[in-house]
């Protein structure tokens, strides 16, 4: 699809009506997620062109790609990979530089480990006072095995015996519907 036709789509997703920036929506955010969208170079256009049709953007970044080049209003959510993830180097630490006061910082951790991690990397930056929001979320367990799940209580218990101004950030689709169905 062209930058012109998901424009379209979200317009009608949305219900826009009027046709213009500005105009009444019943849908006025706008995610853009999926596999890495900074890998698309549609992205930054496109990220442009919803912000000046009215709608407000998140984009969702494994922080892998440089998040500076992205237009300055677009809420940016970078997930920082943590040692348990089996991708601890992929991260791209100038994405800490870039980040504003409307911005979110996502850790999703799955062992003991990765909360010290988490907690070391988020006081070292002082994350809380520069973003809107950092999250600590506990992975599911792999259906197939692969990697253990992260009881939401432990986690629970950590962050309060450590008192860490964060949020506990449950994925909601998991406990809809079953962890491993794709495309929720």
């Amino acid at each position: 699809m062209s930058v012109e036709e998901v424009i379209s789509r979200v317009d009608e997703l949305a219900s826009r009506t009027g046709g213009a920036a500005g105009a009444q929506s019943s849908v006025p955010l706008v995610e853009l997620t999926g596999g890495e969208p900074l890998l698309q170079e549609e992205i930054y256009p496109l990220a442009e062109k919803l912000l000046g049709a009215g709608y407000t953007v998140m984009i969702e970044t494994s922080g892998e790609r440089f998040i500076g080049q992205l237009p300055q209003e677009v809420i940016k959510i970078i997930d920082v990979k943590c040692p348990d993830s089996g991708e601890p180097d992929t991260f791209n630490m100038a994405n800490l530089e870039a980040l504003s006061a409307e911005d979110e910082v996502k850790f999703v951790l799955s062992t003991r480990r990765d909360y010290e991690f988490a907690r070391e990397l988020t006081a070292r930056h002082g994350l809380p006072a520069r973003v809107k929001q950092v999250l600590f979320s506990p992975v599911f367990e792999d259906p197939q095995g692969k990697w253990p799940g992260l009881e939401p209580r432990a986690l629970v218990e950590w962050i309060l015996a450590d008192g860490l101004p964060v949020r506990l950030g449950l994925q909601l689709h998991k406990f809809i519907w079953h962890p491993a169905t794709k495309g929720v």
